[in-house]
């Protein structure tokens, strides 16, 4: 099955990073995140957020926590994903729920899914998703 929506960032705080003695051309930044979202996707998200990211070329790394419904089937479950942009667009994408991680009717959630952000700046998500 596939559901759609659009989220929004509701929060973003940056956290602090541990230092390190390697330094790199791009510096790497954590931050935290909460999403809220509508559509055949509905609910919200906590998520980490990992970056090496600098005037739009970079790459990304998130762990996400959603709580919410997928075509009404309401439960919780982890997702991972990542991506990579060099000015407009996103590369190498990587996107995926994690298995064993539903629960209530998200239950034996598996899958993949992604993200794509319209030229107005709208912010969509899918996931293309099957239940045990």
């Amino acid at each position: 099955m596939r559901a759609s929506g659009t989220f929004k960032v509701a929060d973003f705080t940056p956290a602090p990073m541990p230092s390190t003695t390697i330094k790199t051309a791009l510096p790497v930044a954590i931050a935290t995140m909460e999403k809220r979202y509508e559509g055949e996707v509905v609910g919200r998200s906590a998520t980490l957020f990992t970056s090496a990211f600098d005037q739009g070329t970079g790459t990304y790394v998130a762990m996400e926590s959603f709580e919410g419904a997928l075509h009404g089937r309401t439960g919780t479950f982890n997702f991972a994903h990542s991506a990579t942009t060099q000015g407009e667009g996103m590369n190498n994408t990587f996107f995926v729920i994690v298995p064993a991680s539903g629960t209530g009717e998200l239950t034996g959630i598996t899958g993949t899914g992604g993200i794509a952000i319209d030229a107005d700046g709208t912010h969509r998500i899918w996931f293309n998703y099957e239940l045990s």
